[in-house]
């Protein structure tokens, strides 16, 4: 049965999990989080009691870049590979970027957009970061350095081959994972993530530790729901501002992108606090938004899900240990033994007593010549030497006819790109031109339609308003205001003693398009000292 340890390690917080393997059965053995201050004696402490002395240990890189190349689908191994070290090359020169000091790994996807080309995904950091992690792990002689944006995709099972997923990993910073059927797209990386809450409230309680837990412990009260927000959740207001740019770049990302997702799948330190995956799928009506959970592992009574999945970090990397994830993208160098393998070599014993044995030799122009043994032996070796020689000439000549004709296949292959280079700009150009020009018509309707509609839009529009809400108001809720300050746009003011009523009332707005159902929004319910009655404000756009 095969083991390994997966560390994932931030600046303040160690999760660690170790995962075996019996035949295709994978199991948890023991996981869990530490905090640390010494990242050196946590890893010690980590290894002792976890007993992981003399399995594998995978652990996460850091600060690493991914980048986008695009190559013909024709090339063979060897040429792809130089194309895509060219292009890096190119690309580390742009941005002044030195390619020596930089280490990189990629993997390759086909190119939705263009069907005769693949999309390489390039990872790359710096060597020191990658010293920096050998020499912290250099005790346990970590053997899988990996990051993190590529191994999560461990931990989900993907059975259908259309199925089109993102991962939202939401640790120190946030990485947004694509997977298209069984192939890893794409890998987007937010500077918003954990750290930067878990840094506001520790800087507020004094532990990190502690800020941890009250993330853990802190719940999302939604209108969907049936309670209302509460003024125990103080620390919301850390909480929800970086939330809600994570959940937002997601969406740009969701709404830029030409694939239909078909889910999107929640982890990281920040899918610890309740109800993370009721605030995601507010913001996405055709996509299921779901927490993370590791595919492998069931329901069980003495072991919450919850902690699982407060560690799914560490178990992909776990995974990636035991070779089931992605091998091209270890960082760690192989090693190699400082052994030789020798050849026994074989010894010639001599004739009688020592003495060599003469044949009469070749008569050369009327005189004969005697050829001993040692003359024999050296001639032995010049034809040998000869025949080398001509092999190796033979084989230099066959090898250079290749090479030009491969400088000759991508010679073609680099004036093929350029001139399709020269069509797509051409072809911008005119695009843009027309593009321009259908703006330009665009706006002179646009600013017609706009008066036409500003003179006829709201003449009957406030007194329909008004007898919708009088037959939609349930039992219990007063209006105490509605206004319509300019264009479009409706504020409702109502009371209730119940907070159920205020929602159903929201919620019977937003199913009977009352107010655009997409525009609706309502502030947190308030508890007033005038009858215990609890009051909100509902706005939104008239349909």
């Amino acid at each position: 049965m095969a083991s390994c340890l997966g560390l994932y390690i931030e600046s303040k917080i160690i999760k660690y999990a170790k995962v075996s393997k019996e035949r295709e059965v994978l199991k948890v053995e023991s996981f869990g989080i530490k905090f640390y201050d010494k990242l050196g004696e946590a890893i010690t402490q980590i290894v002792a009691e976890t007993f992981s002395y003399k399995i594998p240990i995978s652990v996460n890189l850091s600060e690493e870049m991914y980048n986008y190349f695009y190559m013909f689908n024709l090339l063979n191994k060897n040429d792809l590979k130089k194309a895509i070290e060219t292009e890096f090359e190119s690309f580390c020169f742009d941005r002044g970027l030195n390619r020596n000091a930089l280490e990189g790994r990629y993997i390759l996807s086909s190119s939705v957009d263009e069907k005769d080309k693949l999309k390489v995904i390039h990872i790359s950091t710096n060597k020191t970061t990658v010293n920096r992690i050998t020499q912290l792990t250099d005790e346990i002689k970590a053997s899988y350095i990996s990051p993190i944006g590529i191994c999560i995709s461990n931990v989900v099972e993907i059975n259908n081959q259309k199925q089109n997923l993102i991962i939202v990993n939401m640790e120190e910073t946030t990485t947004v994972t694509t997977v298209l059927g069984k192939n890893i797209y794409s890998v987007e990386k937010y500077e918003e993530g954990a750290d930067e809450v878990l840094s506001k409230i520790s800087s507020k309680e004094n532990s990190y530790s502690k800020a941890y837990e009250i993330c853990k412990n802190s719940t999302i009260y939604t209108m969907e729901g049936k309670e209302l927000q509460d003024d125990e959740n103080e620390y919301l207001d850390y909480i929800m501002p970086t939330l809600y740019k994570i959940v937002n770049k997601v969406q740009e990302y969701v709404a830029d992108s030409t694939i239909k997702f078909d889910k999107i799948y929640i982890t990281g330190v920040l899918s610890v606090i309740n109800n993370i995956d009721l605030y995601f799928q507010e913001f996405f009506s055709n996509e299921k938004c779901e927490i993370l959970k590791p595919y492998f592992i069931t329901e069980s009574v003495k072991i919450n899900m919850k902690d699982y999945i407060e560690v799914n970090s560490a178990i992909a990397l776990a995974i990636q240990g035991l070779d089931v994830g992605i091998k091209e993208v270890n960082f760690k160098k192989p090693s190699f033994g400082s052994g030789f393998f020798g050849s026994g070599g074989s010894k010639s014993k001599s004739d009688g007593e020592g003495k060599t044995k003469s044949k009469k030799g070749i008569s050369l122009s009327g005189f004969d010549t005697k050829i001993d043994a040692t003359e024999r032996w050296m001639i032995r070796g010049a034809s040998g030497l000869l025949l080398l020689t001509l092999i190796y000439s033979g084989f230099s000549i066959f090898l250079g006819k290749q090479i030009n004709i491969k400088k000759a296949e991508v010679e073609d292959v680099r004036q093929y790109t350029v001139q399709q280079i020269d069509y797509v700009k051409r072809d911008n150009s005119l695009v843009q031109q027309k593009t321009n020009e259908y703006i330009e018509k665009t706006n002179n309707l646009k600013s017609i339609s706009e008066k036409i509609e500003s003179d006829t839009k709201y003449k009957n529009v406030i007194p329909n308003l008004l007898m919708q809400i009088m037959y939609t108001v349930p039992e219990g809720v007063q209006i105490t205001e509605i206004e319509n300050g300019s264009g479009n746009k409706v504020v409702i003011k109502a009371q209730s003693p119940k907070y159920e009523q205020l929602g159903y009332f929201k919620a019977r707005i937003k199913e009977d398009n009352i107010l655009k159902r997409d525009t609706v929004v309502s502030s947190q319910g308030e508890k007033t000292g005038e009858g215990d009655m609890v009051k909100i404000v509902i706005e939104g756009e008239l349909p």
